[in-house]
């Protein structure tokens, strides 16, 4: 009796000693797979020229020729692009440097179903963040922060 529950006893520690092991590697392989840096990690966000001060009605003239026609004139979406009015936009969710990078590079569909956005051509970073600082204010004026 005394070897079957020394048996029963060594067999169980062999299946907690393999399910450790089989942690351990799963531990490993999430470790690994967090430290590969995506793709988005490794583009760089354009920058606007030092002391830029953002101009809102700039940024409509802007907006209006290279945005409008998918996002929209008032900033309602069409049915080529999602609007920016919208709490998905809102600062906290995709900040400046998520416009910078989606005019840069273009953007993944990732929250509507309009496909892919294409990188705009022709705008610099100035541009960019003149555009932004009037769909913050158009987002301010209906209450997104």
């Amino acid at each position: 009796m005394n070897k079957l529950f020394e048996g029963s006893l060594a067999l169980a520690a062999g299946h907690q000693t393999r399910r450790l092991q089989l942690c351990l590697i799963a531990l490993l392989l999430v470790g690994a797979a967090i430290s590969v840096p995506a793709t988005a990690q490794n583009l760089q966000v354009p920058t606007p020229s030092p002391g830029l001060m953002p101009n809102p009605a700039a940024g409509k003239t802007l907006f209006d020729k290279n945005c409008a026609s998918c996002h929209g004139a008032k900033l309602q979406g069409s049915d080529k692009g999602p609007p920016m009015l919208s709490k998905i936009y809102e600062p906290s969710h995709h900040g400046d440097a998520a416009f910078q990078l989606a005019v840069k590079n273009g953007s993944r569909a990732h929250h509507w179903q309009f496909g892919d956005m294409p990188p705009v051509p022709g705008l610099t970073a100035d541009d960019v963040a003149q555009i932004t600082a009037y769909v913050r204010l158009e987002q301010r004026q209906v209450g997104i922060q």
